[in-house]
């Protein structure tokens, strides 16, 4: 086999002696693991057919290659940077490393893999094609870390390289693996390629350096769509009172504009919602702190609401001139017996920050696997491992804590206040996963990303701190939005009739936090948005940035891929006629919401409670009030609220809460197994059985326009008859995303080396024998 070829001191070959080729494409296409293997280590089982390539034969197939490359598209206002031609993308796999041979190029905006092969993808594999991102693309600020090959070992890259690596490893935030081998690429690329890629991805950035602007002057004379066709913005004073009036809130509170122009506070929205009886004085008292701000109302009269922590003062003066303050405010949404309220301080009692990010860190390493072999060593203490990253216990804590507000709001009849000291990061995924399972018009698209805008854009999340698209600080990154999404996916995954999106649609929204080409993801506040584009400034001629919104899914996918983000078994709130023509339909159905008092209980409702508490003390005994409740008790009356609703059939147009336990809160396996040919189960999977429903449905309809079409003439009819239905392909547990990647690494058979070697059908039979069918 001519063994490993003698490293440089760079780490790279000088000239390697034969190179065995196992069936090469045009290029130099799959080349065997004597090419991409780090180092010439571990040697690969023999392979079914070897062919010896010499180097000079390389770079006749690299000059032949050159006039087949594949075109680097860049977007408006994007700007190459550096290059490096013959780079391997390998393909890991159980017994065998190949690769793809291509350009590695970084712009201001990506890093992209041009390969030769990329035509090798038919029509239906790439019906969810991102019209933004390529497969072998990554946006520089999806890139998680870098990692260089020396000798075998990996060690991270990070500043300047006295030594460069023989093969580059980048892990992604949306938990993609890449393998770049470079050990055939001319050494002044490499420096250039390495040195450019950890440069643009790691050094940290000011706010106007994004590609994001870059992206918007490019584009500024292309004509804008409307933002408000697919999400309420909440960017006027119209928005909130419509707002109100849709949940029945503005008999007891108001929109206000004293923040317009943001001079009382820059970390609030320039329009929000706060108590009829509150005074705009004490609004501007504390530049905006120590106030209650509306989030939503209830059916009955009480609403969610959320509160900054006043600044904290050493002097006695100042504090009890915050605590007169305080008291009065409170008196706001406290007034007894006419009006409680509940106080929930987040910041102490709750979840931080450093624990979320701790967790994530520890969980993503489980989905971030550079082969079939560590995939299969980590099976086997997966489940250790799982629970020792606490993530899925966090996803449990928050789901319990929404849970308990809604038992506040719902049947203890309070209003709720939620209290942070910024309220910008868990109250908004307390306050926004309460919203989702009491309200189902935010179990809607339009809903959902009204919802988003509310309580995570204009409530001030700092989305480009928490994400660290800078790269200033590490020690502000929390994957909190994230973690938002994955409890949604739970709700999602366990009630699906209840929402009209799918999985595929909150996949895709986690994806988009890294594309800096939407506003919606990339500013700290609405105030460091509207200043950064203009419509601060004093400067009347200078045309403000029109920001695209990552709500225009046409920007990303064709509308035929966004058929995927809408659930075919989404049960539709009923039309007011048809619920009082067939009343009956919903006579075993859950109501809006259960009784408010607990004093007369009717015999049925008494009978479901004694039932439940008879099934749950014989059956499950303290499991469930352990895994809910963690450590601590559960109260008497969040117990029944949630055995209550659970005993009863789902309503799913009306409240909607999770099931706590152990084995329900589950791994999204979409999101993060999705680039893992292991995990997938071809064939099978819910996506593929709800692909084919897709399928059904769209043949019902074209078969209802065909009866419906009469002035067409009978040859035209049997003309469309004719054509075949569309079919689902190969579909897997995983869809639409695991047809992106290649089920295998299959090579193609040159014709030139089939009269020396043997006939075809020997070749075939000796290919089966080595290489998986990835299209079976």
């Amino acid at each position: 086999m001519g063994g490993a070829p003698a490293a440089s001191a760079g780490g790279r070959c000088e000239r390697p002696p034969l190179l065995p080729r196992v069936a090469g494409t045009q290029g130099g296409g799959m080349l065997g693991k004597g090419v991409v293997g780090g180092g010439g280590g571990t040697k690969a089982p023999k392979p079914s057919f070897v062919s010896y390539v010499r180097p000079e034969e390389i770079h006749t197939n690299e000059k032949e290659a050159t006039e087949k490359e594949v075109t680097l598209h860049l977007l408006p206002g994007e700007q190459l940077l550096c290059e490096a031609s013959t780079v391997l993308k390998c393909v890991q796999e159980d017994s065998c490393q190949c690769g793809i041979y291509g350009r590695l190029v970084c712009t201001d905006f990506k890093i992209a893999f041009l390969g030769d092969d990329e035509s090798a993808l038919d029509n239906d594999e790439t019906q969810f094609k991102n019209k933004v991102i390529g497969e072998n693309d990554i946006t520089l600020h999806c890139v998680d870390q870098i990692y260089g090959v020396f000798d075998e070992k990996k060690k991270t890259l990070f500043g300047q390289l006295k030594k460069y690596p023989e093969k580059l490893v980048i892990h992604c935030k949306d938990l993609r693996v890449f393998h770049f081998c470079l050990r055939y690429t001319k050494e002044e690329e490499v420096k250039r390629i390495v040195s450019g890629i950890i440069h643009h991805t790691q050094a940290p950035k000011l706010l106007k350096r994004l590609f994001l602007f870059s992206y918007a002057t490019a584009a500024r004379n292309s004509p804008a769509t409307d933002p408000k066709k697919h999400a309420v913005m909440f960017d006027t004073l119209q928005d909130w009172c419509r707002e109100l009036e849709r949940t029945k809130g503005n008999m007891k509170y108001k929109a206000v504009s004293v923040n317009e122009g943001y001079k009382v506070c820059e970390r609030l929205p320039a329009y929000f919602v706060v108590p009829a009886a509150l005074l705009e004085e004490d609004i501007v008292f504390f530049q905006g702190r120590g106030i209650p701000i509306w989030c939503w109302s209830c059916h009955n009269g009480c609403a969610l609401l959320k509160m900054s922590a006043l600044p904290k003062e050493q002097d006695d003066g100042v504090l009890q001139i915050q605590k007169n303050f305080s008291d009065r405010i409170y008196k706001t949404v406290h007034r007894p017996p006419y009006e409680t309220a509940k106080t929930e301080d987040l910041s102490s009692n709750f979840l931080s920050l450093q624990e979320i990010q701790m967790a994530y860190s520890k969980f993503k390493q489980l989905f971030l696997i550079d082969n079939s072999t560590e995939f299969w060593d980590t099976d086997i203490k997966w489940f250790s491992l799982l629970e020792s990253s606490s993530w899925l216990d966090i996803i449990r804590r928050c789901l319990k804590k929404a849970v308990e507000i809604i038992e506040c709001l719902e049947a203890q009849n309070m209003n709720v206040l939620l209290l942070e000291d910024n309220a910008s990061d868990l109250c908004c995924l307390v306050s926004s996963l309460a919203q989702v399972m009491m309200d189902p018009h935010c179990r809607t698209i339009f809903g959902f990303q009204s919802l988003v805008q509310k309580e995570w854009i204009m409530g001030g999340h700092c989305f480009l701190d928490r994400c660290n698209h800078l790269r200033q600080s590490d020690k502000e990154e929390a994957p909190v939005f994230l973690l938002f999404l994955d409890c949604v996916w739970q709700l999602v995954h366990q009630h699906p009739p209840a929402f009209e999106f799918t999985e595929t649609y909150l996949t895709v929204l986690s994806d988009s936090l890294y594309i800096p080409i939407f506003s919606t993801f990339f500013f700290n506040s609405p105030h460091q948005k509207d200043t950064n584009v203009g419509r601060e400034s004093q400067d009347s001629q200078s045309k403000p940035l029109n920001l695209l919104t990552v709500w225009d899914w046409s920007v990303q996918f064709e509308p035929k891929a966004q058929t995927l983000f809408t659930n075919p078994l989404y049960v539709e709130k009923p039309k007011l006629e048809k619920v009082q023509r067939k009343g009956t339909h919903f006579k075993h159905q859950r109501q809006l919401s259960l009784p408010l008092t607990q004093s007369k209980s009717s015999p049925k409702r008494g009978f479901f409670r004694e039932e439940t508490d008879h099934l749950i003390k014989n059956l499950l005994g303290k499991r469930i009030s352990k895994l809910i409740n963690s450590s601590e008790e559960l109260q008497d009356g969040f117990r029944e609220f949630y055995d209550g609703w659970h005993s009863r059939p789902p309503s799913y147009q009306g409240l909607l809460l999770p099931r706590l336990e152990g084995p329900e809160i589950k791994v999204w396996a979409q999101r993060y197994l999705r680039w893992i040919p292991e995990a997938q189960i071809l064939g099978g999977g819910g996506v593929a059985t709800m692909s084919k429903l897709l399928e059904m449905m769209e043949e019902v309809q074209r078969l209802q326009e065909k009866v419906e079409v009469r002035h067409h003439s009978q040859e035209a009819l049997q003309a469309e008859a004719a054509s075949p239905p569309r079919t689902s392909g190969r579909l897997s547990s995983l869809f639409p995303f695991a047809l992106l990647q290649r089920h295998s690494s299959k090579p193609v058979l040159p014709t030139s080396g089939w009269k020396a070697l043997g006939d075809e059908d020997d070749l075939a039979k000796r290919e089966d024998e080595f290489v998986d069918l990835g299209d079976v």
